[in-house]
């Protein structure tokens, strides 16, 4: 306890100096708050790509691949589809029809609006009860594809980005003609997605299986009876699992790509904060010599000098946190980003405002160390004929 009262007792006497050495606690405060700042405005990458991928998955959703398959890569036969449609325990729509949506991916070529570049994307083959799986869809202009018709229906990003999306444009795919006959929103969705109906598509390719089949679920929790009811159809070679689960693995590069190059760069401006912290200390430590050997003379002990500049250190490292964190949320929350060619928003959450202020406070604690334990050590004859 005397060592506790004797902490506070010197850090009070370091705070209340403070305005005479402005300089360096703005060294510290700005390091901080810059390699907060950075941080969290990187993470907030991750976060809004996650927040994206998983906005609009649904509990009761389910996929069924191809045994062994992965997402977008089946080849589920007509029969096997069929048999789909039958199994139990499968919502069904307002016209008594279960609510399964089969599709059929191919690539496609589009041209970004501002450099030209060309890039491809997926164009989905879809039945068209696809609103109801995913009400989220919500149109904007147009109307949904015709069944059997070279129609198309693309997502707003899509004539954001790229050209040749508008309503009424003429896509070439393979040999014929589509037309563009209606844009729409997606929920939290920001890619460019592109759909039309799958059978068109199948023939257009000289395609005869699907490459992935998704499934409404009368309530999250029929989940193991409909899977218990393919492994017992010996005519179907699929596997079901939840939506959920497809959507973490397909971004699961991406989020680690994306964590990655967060906390590389986070950790190269930590080391340059706390190394900054450091100097500031060191210096504001020398400025104090003949003050911490009065203290010593008098009988404070080393332990309450560590104490107090460690302390000292993270509540300097406290409001660079804050002003990092405030920085990251006012310049970069909402802010839309492209990496990899993936588009989403950044988001700064209340974790990652978290995350940064103990990122902070761990700086400070590392600042700290090394310039408490030079002035704990500094004899006390030395300090008091310093000048």
């Amino acid at each position: 306890m005397n060592v506790i009262r004797q902490s506070f007792a010197i850090l009070g006497v370091n705070l209340s100096g403070a305005t005479q050495r402005v300089g360096s606690v703005l060294t510290i405060i700005i390091g901080v708050a810059c390699a907060v700042g950075v941080l969290v405005s990187m993470l907030a990458m991750g976060s809004g790509a996650r927040e994206q991928e998983m906005g609009d998955v649904r509990a009761d959703g389910v996929i069924l691949t191809t045994t062994g398959a992965r997402y977008g890569q089946s080849n589920i036969s007509r029969d096997e589809a069929a048999a789909i449609l039958g199994l139990p325990r499968i919502r069904r729509g307002a016209g008594g029809e279960p609510i399964v949506v089969l599709q059929s991916m191919v690539p496609i070529e589009g041209r970004r609006r501002v450099t030209g570049n060309r890039i491809y994307f997926p164009l989905i083959g879809i039945t068209s009860n696809v609103t109801q799986l995913q009400p989220e869809i919500q149109f904007t202009g147009g109307r949904m594809f015709q069944r059997g018709l070279h129609e198309l229906i693309a997502s707003n990003p899509c004539t954001r980005q790229f050209t040749g999306f508008e309503i009424g444009a003429q896509r070439p795919i393979h040999g014929s003609d589509w037309t563009i006959v209606g844009n729409f929103d997606q929920g939290h969705g920001q890619q460019c997605v592109v759909y039309a109906d799958v059978d068109g598509i199948m023939s257009t390719f000289g395609r005869n299986s699907y490459t992935s089949a998704s499934a409404q679920l009368q309530s999250p929790d029929d989940y193991d009876s409909i899977r218990d009811a393919v492994k017992a159809n010996p005519t179907l070679h699929l596997d079901v699992q939840h939506e959920r689960d497809v959507v973490e693995e397909g971004f699961k590069q991406l989020n680690a790509l994306l964590n990655f190059v967060s906390y590389f760069v986070g950790a190269i401006m930590a080391i340059g904060a706390t190394l900054g912290t450091v100097n500031s200390l060191y210096a504001i430590v020398d400025s104090r010599r003949r003050d911490l050997a009065t203290l010593r003379a008098v009988g404070f002990g080393p332990g309450p000098i560590v104490l107090s500049i460690l302390v000292e250190s993270i509540l300097w490292a406290l409001p660079g946190a804050l002003l990092g964190v405030a920085l990251a949320w006012v310049l970069f929350n909402g802010l839309s980003a492209s990496p990899f060619g993936y588009s989403f928003q950044l988001r700064v959450t209340a974790s990652l405002a978290v995350l940064g202020v103990v990122w902070a406070l761990g700086m400070g604690l590392l600042g700290g160390l090394l310039p408490a334990l030079r002035a704990a050590r500094v004899p006390v004859t030395t300090a008091l004929r310093a000048t």
